[in-house]
């Protein structure tokens, strides 16, 4: 829909991803949702074909194919299993990336090159009991102790955080807020049992906790008291993978309805012959429309290197909210069977929910687009 000038290699990652998530994926995606859990096999099958790492440069195992090549990574994925691209998400767009953003040629070296090639997985951990809109105020403390860090503390709603090997985790010094990469062998680190949700079940969401967890000091996240600045970096980038798979589901959904309004007879002729029906169809299209434009745009709009936090924070709410219009009307198309857990219209319904919560709520999107309007017009410093 969106005419977007791809490059030949975007191009071919693009048909890459859609030919395995017609072959890996989707045959899957029930048993995913059903089972709770991703196969191994299949995070292996990911590595080995470069899809945990495509967003990062070459040098560090990635494809290099940036955050426009990732979003196509994530809308592809998004048409099959939303399970699986949250678990992309966390492993590679804020796990990964924070590492990326901020972290020292070191810990490029050391943690992001293996996570970009798959050989570990990620996780990104801020959110807490008391911290989560409310991110600043975090509980989890660090002190510095010789030569390492020693953590102490709670977070919560951890995506991979019990399959994860590496954490990209953010604690309180007596600077201020700093990022640590934490391995998850350490002594003291511990993983809570995954959270039963109503959506997005195949991706492990659990608690996790660290007593006295001994960290290096070169594990370090850029520099100490400045690690808030590379979370909102790194959230930045992770609303826009979240955008895309957004309209990679709300596409698949839209593919699905059509089909079924072609096929499905009423008073003798197909459903797609109502005026109700196509009006519905109308909707999705247009939605999916809008929610591709602004997805690409802003993110090559961040490839280029410019700030993206109010235009990653609309594709966020816009893309999030139209998601769930587009399977609430997926569903009305469909009727008895879109309640159905025979067709996977229902399983998209329920993992669409969890978007305007998760990577920030769509109130703060709404706060941090509305003080960017203010600040541009002088109303706030």
């Amino acid at each position: 829909m969106f005419e977007f000038e791809l490059t030949d290699e975007q191009k071919m990652l693009r048909e890459m991803v859609r030919d395995f998530t017609n072959s890996e994926i989707k045959p899957i995606a029930r048993r995913i949702d059903e089972e709770e859990k991703i196969p191994r096999e299949l995070i292996n099958k990911l590595g080995e074909l470069g899809f945990m790492g495509a967003v990062f440069p070459t040098e560090y195992g990635g494809g290099g194919f940036g955050e426009v090549g990732y979003c196509l990574l994530q809308e592809e994925v998004g048409r099959g299993c939303l399970s699986t691209s949250t678990f992309l998400g966390a492993h590679q767009s804020i796990g990964a990336n924070a590492i990326y953003i901020g972290g020292s040629e070191y810990l490029k070296k050391k943690y992001l090159t293996p996570l970009a090639e798959g050989k570990m997985i990620g996780a990104f951990a801020l959110t807490e009991a008391l911290a989560g809109s409310d991110s600043f105020n975090l509980k989890t403390r660090a002190h510095f102790d010789g030569n390492e860090w020693i953590l102490n503390g709670e977070k919560l709603w951890i995506t991979n955080g019990s399959i994860a090997d590496v954490v990209s985790t953010f604690a309180r010094t007596d600077k201020g807020i700093t990022g640590f990469v934490v391995e998850t062998k350490s002594p003291g680190f511990h993983a809570g049992p995954p959270e039963k949700k109503m959506g997005i079940r195949g991706s492990v969401t659990s608690a996790i906790s660290f007593e006295n967890v001994r960290v290096p000091k070169e594990n370090v996240i850029g520099e100490d008291g400045r690690g808030f600045l590379i979370a909102m970096k790194t959230l930045d980038a992770g609303r826009l993978g979240l955008g895309s798979a957004c309209v990679g589901a709300s596409k698949e959904l839209l593919e699905l309805s059509t089909k079924y309004a072609k096929e499905r007879k009423q008073f003798d002729v197909t459903i797609s012959q109502f005026e109700a029906i196509q009006f519905m169809l109308a909707e999705m299209a247009t939605l999916i429309y809008a929610m591709e434009s602004i997805v690409y745009r802003t993110a090559a709009a961040y490839d280029e290197g410019k700030q993206v936090s109010r235009q990653s924070a609309t594709v966020k709410l816009f893309c999030s909210e139209g998601l769930i219009k587009v399977a609430d009307r997926a569903v009305q198309v469909h009727g008895g069977m879109g309640y159905s857990r025979e067709l996977p219209i229902e399983r998209f319904y329920r993992d669409a929910r969890i978007n305007p919560i998760f990577e920030g709520t769509n109130e703060i999107q709404k706060i941090v687009i509305a003080r960017d309007i203010l600040k541009r017009n002088g109303i706030l410093s």
